[in-house]
C-alpha cells in the first residue's frame, strides 16, 4: 500500500486505506485488553444509565435512552456493547489501570489520519503549547489485518460545558481552535473538517481537536489544489467544483466556526464578527492566513482584557 505521506493531493476522493473501517470488535477484544484497555460491555452501559438516568421519569426513559434501552434487557453482561450513536469504527472503553474512560478508533495502518496523528502526537509537537490535538494515550497495532487502534481520552461531546457560557469560556475555546489550526498550517497540514463537533472540552478549561480522517499534508513548494466535497463546511469555490487551496478551505470553516460558537454561547461580539468576515470572503485568495487570524484574535483578546479593567474573562 502507498504511504499516506505520499498520497496524491489532486482530489479529496477516498482510496482504500483512507476509507472508514468497520472492524469485528470482538476479534480484537483480547488484543486491546492486553494493552490495558477494556472495551465497554453490557454491564458498563447498564451502570452508566443507572448512574445518569436514575432521575428520569419512566415515561421518558425510552426516548432518552434512544438505542440503549434494548441493552437493559440483555442478560449477558460481559458481552461487548457498542454505542450505536457512534460510527462503527469507534468504541468506548476503560483504561484498566485507573478507570479512565477512553475512546478507541480503528483506522488503516497506512491511512493519512494515522500518519498525521503520529506526527502531531510526537513528543516534539506535544511540547508546542499551540498544539491542541486530543491527547493520544496509545496506538495499538494489528498488522495482520492492516489496522491500528487509536486510543484517546474521551472528552465531552460538545464544544462548551452546559449553559450559561461565560465570555471567557467562549474566548478560550476559540483561542484553542484558532491556535491549533495555525499550528497545523505551520506544519503544512490542512485539517479539512473544522466544525464545533470536532472541538471538544474536558470541562476543565482545555479544548482539543479530533477527527483527522480528511486531513492532508500539503507540499510546501507546490501547495497543490484539491477537489473538496466531504467536510462539514464547504466554501463557495469547492461548491462550484473548483480546485481549492486546502488552507483556505480551513480558514473558511474556521470563520463559520467563530460565528457558530458565538451563537451557541449566545454572545454577540462585534470584534469576532469583524474577525470572521474576511475569513468568509468568496475569493479564497483574499482570505487571511490562519497565522494572521491568530495574531488578530490575540490582539482582540488582549484589548478585551484591558477594556474590562480587571473583570475576569478567563474561564
Amino acid at each position: 500500500m502507498a504511504s499516506s505521506t505520499s498520497s496524491s493531493l489532486s482530489s479529496c476522493g477516498e482510496d482504500e486505506v483512507n476509507d472508514r473501517v468497520s472492524p469485528d470488535w470482538a476479534k480484537y477484544r483480547c488484543h486491546i485488553e492486553r494493552r490495558g484497555y477494556r472495551l465497554d460491555t453490557v454491564r458498563d452501559v447498564k451502570d452508566y444509565y443507572r448512574h445518569h438516568c436514575s432521575k428520569i421519569e419512566k415515561e421518558g426513559l425510552h426516548v432518552y435512552l434512544s438505542g440503549y434501552h434494548r441493552v437493559l434487557a440483555r442478560s449477558d453482561e460481559d458481552a461487548l456493547c457498542r454505542d450505536i450513536g457512534l460510527r462503527e469504527g469507534l468504541f468506548r472503553a476503560t483504561r484498566c489501570s485507573d478507570g479512565t474512560k477512553v475512546m478507541v478508533k480503528a483506522v488503516h495502518r497506512d491511512s493519512r489520519e494515522l500518519d498525521i496523528i503520529r506526527y502531531v502526537s510526537a513528543p516534539t509537537q506535544r511540547r508546542d503549547p499551540t498544539n491542541h490535538c486530543i491527547p493520544i494515550l496509545d496506538l495499538i497495532d494489528a498488522p495482520q489485518d492492516d489496522l491500528c487502534f487509536i486510543v484517546m481520552e474521551e472528552w465531552s461531546a460538545n464544544m462548551f460545558p452546559e449553559a450559561p457560557v461565560s465570555l471567557g469560556c467562549l474566548m478560550e475555546s476559540l483561542r484553542h481552535c484558532i491556535e491549533h489550526i495555525a499550528f497545523m498550517h505551520r506544519h503544512r497540514i490542512a485539517h479539512l473538517d473544522i466544525s464545533p463537533r470536532n472541538f471538544l472540552t474536558d470541562y476543565n478549561g482545555r479544548y482539543a481537536c479530533i477527527d483527522y480522517e480528511l486531513s492532508r499534508r500539503v507540499d510546501e513548494v507546490s501547495c497543490p489544489r484539491i477537489l473538496y466535497s466531504r467536510g462539514s463546511e464547504i466554501p463557495p469555490e469547492a461548491e462550484h467544483g473548483q480546485l481549492s487551496n486546502p488552507f483556505m478551505i480551513d480558514v473558511w470553516a474556521l470563520g463559520v466556526l467563530i460565528f457558530r460558537a458565538c451563537e451557541l454561547a449566545e454572545f454577540h461580539v462585534p470584534e469576532l464578527m469583524r474577525l470572521a468576515e474576511p475569513m468568509l470572503h468568496e475569493n479564497p485568495d483574499k482570505r487571511p492566513s490562519a497565522a494572521s487570524v491568530l495574531k488578530e484574535f490575540q490582539r482582540i483578546q488582549a484589548t478585551m482584557r484591558k477594556t474590562l479593567h480587571g473583570r475576569h474573562i478567563a474561564p
